[in-house]
């Protein structure tokens, strides 16, 4: 059965992406998230309440809360929003450069403790150089993944060790410890598309995360893994992310596609080219190249696949367009490649999760339910 994942908008939200409101001197947007400052929708306690309790509602299992300088801090906004569901699990993401192993895993122990077991983690090494130098993060891009590799495994013994010494290259601790433990042991989600990255993956993750790709790409890249995940006698589970732009025909669909980008300035776009060109991450970078790929073709890059928000958006960006049913059908063939949990979001986030809870997750349910009963 696949597992549906959507995200906190906790930098902001708004129907349109890359449109900066003129009524603010705060004008930088964010490459991440598509909004500045001045959101159309600010990140508010009752927007995100909203969006996690549509989430829980509409079949989602799960609420990524984002990390990063624009973003609202993701164990905060947790500890405010298990009061406010029953079931929806939250999935931190935490860089290991801002936040010591074991002051995060009392934080996170103590969400997890508190909601019943609802927390998971998701370790992000990366994000835009620029970001990382101002948390007075300026480890090279290898080392980083080092750092990346050490931070996990201390994670999982805190999660399952009474008592501990740890004597490494970036961490030294006498006698660690945590309380309290985690009902379970949580499944570390990461990401990571380089080489050095693939290999923390498939060493120490539970989950490997892809960012929508094409079929053939996806295809190449789950393979790839799983057979490095072999080398080291492991076997992980995979999530694969999406934007998604839904209308009743399929030519509506990307009509509202092409509205998204209606009011993003010129200047964004080459600001965004500009920092993919000379960013680190291989991600971004793969993204990049399938938008231009697809440039000649309105940034159509296969069946109901388009690569128009890619112009503006670092990371996920990869959109899945068409109708319910359209878009359910897509979602099963990359999960007939090995995914079974998959990340879906959209702008603005709120109507798009609700829509997509009522019309493409039951729809999924029933394409895979329909297989099983022939």
């Amino acid at each position: 059965m696949i597992e549906f994942i959507t995200m906190a908008p906790t930098s902001g939200d708004g129907e349109f992406v890359g449109a900066v409101n003129n009524n603010s001197s705060r004008r930088k947007v964010d490459a991440w998230s598509g909004t500045d400052e001045a959101a159309e929708r600010q990140p508010t306690f009752e927007y995100i309440r909203d969006i996690a309790q549509a989430a829980e509602k509409g079949g989602f299992s799960t609420l990524l809360l984002p990390t990063g300088g624009s973003c609202l801090d993701s164990l905060a906004v947790a500890a405010n929003l298990v009061g406010q569901t029953d079931r929806l699990k939250f999935l931190f993401a935490i860089r290991p450069g801002s936040i010591q192993p074991t002051i995060f895993a009392k934080q996170f122990a103590t969400v997890d403790y508190w909601s019943g077991g609802r927390a998971l983690v998701n370790v992000v090494t990366g994000g835009s150089p620029t970001d990382l130098a101002a948390d007075g993060d300026f480890l090279d891009h290898g080392t980083r993944y080092k750092r990346t590799r050490e931070y996990i495994q201390i994670l999982k013994r805190l999660f399952t060790e009474e008592q501990f010494d740890h004597d490494g290259e970036f961490y030294q601790l006498k006698g660690a410890s945590l309380f309290p433990k985690p009902e379970e042991i949580p499944e570390i989600y990461f990401g990571g598309a380089s080489n050095v990255g693939k290999d923390v993956a498939a060493a120490e993750s539970d989950v490997y995360m892809l960012w929508g790709e094409t079929l053939e790409n996806t295809k190449e890249r789950i393979e790839e893994m799983k057979k490095r995940a072999a080398d080291y006698n492991r076997e992980l589970s995979y999530s694969v992310s999406f934007q998604v732009v839904l209308g009743e025909t399929e030519e509506e669909a990307f009509e509202n596609a092409d509205r998204l980008l209606s009011k993003t300035e010129e200047n964004l776009l080459n600001e965004k080219s500009d920092a993919a060109s000379k960013g680190e991450s291989i991600g971004v970078k793969r993204l990049h190249q399938l938008m231009e790929d697809g440039r000649k073709n309105n940034f159509k890059i296969g069946p109901n696949l388009w690569a128009g928000l890619t112009q503006v958006l670092s990371g996920n960006s990869i959109a899945l367009v068409g109708t319910p049913d359209q878009v359910a059908e897509r979602i099963v063939e990359y999960a007939d490649l090995g995914f079974d949990k998959v990340l879906l979001r959209g702008f603005p986030h709120l109507e798009t999760i609700q829509e997509i809870g009522e019309k493409v997750i039951p729809k999924v349910h029933e394409i895979i339910s329909s297989r099983q009963t022939v």
